[in-house]
């Protein structure tokens, strides 16, 4: 009965071949693409045309030539000012941000050329924090704004957040102050500042500098509002109409000037920048 019987491991497991993560990708239709494919598609999936939530490093990529730019105030970083804890010290979740996220805080700055004309933008990442916005945050736009004011540079800000940053308080609502009252400058120089609304735009980014753009473009899909609508349906007690608070719904009620499919935003961006600095 040695059929049954193992006489000699000759089994190797200590070199166990796990399959890589992130080679393959699930559309919400159900669909398996490879990540590669998902890429050269500006990450949006073939099947069903959803765009997948990116961050700044590919949002570079895709808008400026050759993916080139120069990235600035990129040591910036959060302070502790309110000493704030709930279940874990605010400190600590700066720390495990950066680890994971090898980013210094929610936005990142860049400069570069679209389509050869030189432009100023600022991305924000949904993955540090939920994109909050906080002090860092309105710091790196100020800088921004006067880099763009003394260079006479057209403005860009890719949105993707969740709102203000509670662990910085009312410092992180006087951000959207701060930003506003520079983009007022911006404007008396008649520099174009265009707002990107990308999925999700929600809370205090929405409520101040998302919403006030010269143009204010935004991705097929993209949840944009101020309050969840979860809440927004509780709060009033009522249905709320299909598709709202989509991108598609703003665009139908004027809130939003143009929707861009993700292989169309670079060239949109470079059209509307033209448009608004053309004094022909």
């Amino acid at each position: 009965m040695g059929w049954f019987t193992r006489s000699k491991k000759n089994i190797n497991t200590s070199e166990k071949m796990d399959v890589p993560k992130g080679l393959w990708y699930k559309t919400p239709s159900g669909k398996i693409i490879e990540t590669d494919q998902l890429k050269a598609n500006f990450y949006v999936s073939p099947e069903d045309d959803f765009h997948v939530r990116i961050g700044s490093k590919q949002y570079f990529e895709i808008l400026f030539d050759k993916g080139k730019f120069k990235e600035l105030d990129e040591k910036v970083t959060s302070k502790d000012p309110l000493n704030f804890t709930d279940t874990k010290s605010y400190k600590d979740r700066l720390k495990e941000a950066t680890s994971k996220t090898k980013l210094q805080d929610a936005i990142r700055n860049a400069v570069g050329k679209i389509n050869g004309m030189e432009i100023f933008i600022s991305c924000m990442d949904f993955s540090f924090i939920a994109g909050s916005l906080g002090s860092v945050m309105g710091e790196k736009i100020r800088r921004a704004i006067d880099y763009c004011l003394e260079n006479k540079l057209a403005y860009v800000i890719i949105c993707q957040s969740g709102g203000a940053r509670m662990q910085e308080a009312g410092i992180s609502l006087m951000q959207m102050a701060k930003v506003e009252a520079k983009l007022a400058q911006l404007s008396k120089a008649k520099l174009p500042y265009i707002s990107v609304l990308t999925d999700p735009s929600y809370g205090g980014v929405m409520a101040s500098f998302g919403s006030t753009g010269d143009l204010i473009i935004a991705e097929p899909g993209a949840l944009i509002g101020f309050a969840g609508p979860r809440v927004i349906k509780e709060t009033i007690g009522k249905d709320l109409p299909q598709g709202f608070q989509s991108a598609e719904f703003l665009l139908e009620k004027g809130f939003v000037d143009i929707i861009s499919h993700r292989r169309d935003l670079k060239d949109t961006i470079y059209k509307c920048v033209d448009m608004l600095t053309n004094t022909k």
